[in-house]
């Protein structure tokens, strides 16, 4: 399950973990003009991590979610 937010200067998605137990703590995507930032609380530090993405960055790891093993490069086209 996630939700969509549209904020002032940014899109916020919140993945939500469903199904059997034990579930993990939401996901909380903030897109941005130039970078994406992905957000978990963590129960055991009781503290939220954060990663920051280039907006490339994301790309290339969105690409690579479908393609087998090896070193890929994208094209200036985003292909």
């Amino acid at each position: 399950m996630f939700s969509i937010e549209h904020e002032f200067d940014s899109t916020v998605v919140t993945v939500i973990d469903e199904g059997n137990a034990p579930l993990r703590e939401d996901i909380v995507v903030n897109s941005f003009e130039d970078c994406i930032t992905l957000e978990q609380f963590d129960p055991i530090e009781n503290r939220v991590h954060k990663i920051t993405f280039s907006i490339s960055q994301m790309q290339d790891l969105a690409a690579a979610i479908e393609l087998p093993e090896g070193l890929y490069q994208r094209g200036e086209d985003g292909s």
